[in-house]
């Protein structure tokens, strides 16, 4: 009988470093590739890997993933499967919030332990990923390993952003060290696939997914001393337990910041994307939303770009650029290198007649725009003549409608830019 596993999705901390994004949302909730939420990709190789038990633990304006969770993730009445929300909590046993992804488990201990299971599978909720959970479960188990942990194969550069672990000969974890300094990589070097020496990636990184025996896992939440698996759990195992480096060698981006968050959505329009969401073996799910499909007008050209489904957009220049759910754009108007997330719902006929004949700036992008190097967030409303061109001339800088991070214009969720607005 194959044994069962668990899956505990870690909803991360105040995602700050998301900000604006995480501004009224929490990180897994946050909206990916037009149509998904974050949270999407974890529970979607969870299911794809046939593991239909999942927590999702989070403590920070949680509302809007509760909300998507309760509205997506519905399984059969006569299944065991089910994607739970555990939000942060005060009891007598507990009067704090959680201190840390260790902490977020212990916490919510007695919930895990309601249900029969061997392995307890742990797992980012901000991270791009696909991965079939099974072969690092048949490892796990064929190593006899008590802890397993998915490596990544890195380069120099970036071995200084992750945990850096050595294994032997058996693929068995010797020693670990938080973000190391440059200066101590030599030593670092692990044995990884030719492949990936070609590309100068010699370090193997953990990826913050694990995997635990039930009984080891009880017995390391049972002190409260250590808050956190990558800074106390893992270290402090190493030479007591027996840890399995898992080798995975497909793409993986960690979405920590506004910059990666970037980078991961206009990279889904590549000819062939690193991320694939063209793979039926690999599905990932989300609401299932009643749209219709998109309309494009006019004069309008689309390149390398992706457009989810009920947009309306009227003799513009799209060009690589990702294009979300329900998005406007108006006549005349240019969007390059820019994640449009789209809005929440239509505006009828007579609510945009009415706004038109009173100077009221309609939901979406208005006419004759410019938007490059720019995420705008849902339910924007942009007027006529704005430009919005992002870019490394541009200082970091936060106000009530925007912020720019790194050159990237971020206009807030429900901002309203009037007419020749200029950035």
């Amino acid at each position: 009988m194959k044994k069962s596993a668990l899956a505990i999705i870690l909803g991360g901390g105040q995602g700050s470093r998301l900000y604006p994004l995480t501004e009224s949302r929490s990180k897994p909730a946050v909206p990916i590739a037009g149509k998904y939420r974050l949270v999407d990709i974890p529970i979607s190789n969870c299911i794809n890997s046939d593991i239909k038990r999942m927590f999702v633990l989070t403590q920070f304006n949680s509302a809007s993933l509760n909300q998507h969770i309760k509205n997506t993730y519905h399984f059969s009445h006569f299944s065991t499967a089910f994607v739970d929300i555990l939000a942060a909590e005060q009891t007598p046993d507990n009067p704090t919030w959680f201190q840390g992804t260790a902490d977020a488990v212990r916490q919510c201990m007695n919930h895990f332990l309601n249900h029969e299971f061997d392995y307890a599978l742990i797992l980012s909720g901000d991270q791009l990923y696909h991965m079939n959970f099974n072969k690092m479960i048949d490892a796990h188990e064929k190593s006899g390993a008590t802890i397993s942990i998915a490596t990544l194969p890195v380069t120099a550069k970036e071995a200084s952003e992750f945990g850096i672990l050595k294994t032997d000969s058996e693929n068995l974890i010797t020693s670990f060290i938080e973000k190391p300094n440059a200066s101590l990589l030599p030593e670092w070097t692990s044995e990884v696939s030719d492949e990936s020496k070609a590309e100068g990636k010699h370090y193997l990184a953990s990826m913050g997914i694990y995997i635990f025996n039930r009984e080891l896992l009880i017995e390391l939440m049972s002190n409260p001393d250590t808050k956190d698996f990558g800074k106390e759990i893992i270290p402090q195992a190493i030479g007591k337990q027996k840890i399995l480096s898992y080798q995975y060698e497909g793409y993986w981006t960690d979405i920590g910041n506004i910059d990666s968050f970037f980078e991961a959505n206009l990279g889904l329009t590549d000819d062939i994307p690193k991320f694939n969401l063209f793979d039926n073996s690999s599905k990932i799910y989300t609401r299932a939303r009643v749209l219709p499909p998109s309309k494009i007008t006019g004069a309008t050209t689309i390149d390398k770009s992706v457009v989810a489904e009920g947009c309306i957009i009227n003799g513009a220049q799209i060009e690589h650029s990702v294009i979300g759910i329900r998005s406007r754009v108006g006549y005349g108007s240019t969007v390059t290198n820019s994640y449009l997330m789209g809005n929440d719902y239509y505006q009828n006929l007579e609510e945009i007649r009415h706004n038109s004949e009173n100077g009221i700036i309609n939901i979406g992008i208005g006419d004759r725009c410019f938007i490059n190097h720019t995420i705008v967030d849902k339910n924007c409303r942009i007027g006529n003549d704005v430009r919005l061109n992002g870019g490394s001339h541009l200082e970091d800088t936060n106000t009530n409608l925007y912020t720019i991070k790194d050159g990237i214009i971020v206009v807030k969720k429900g901002a309203i830019l009037p007419d020749g607005f200029t950035l």
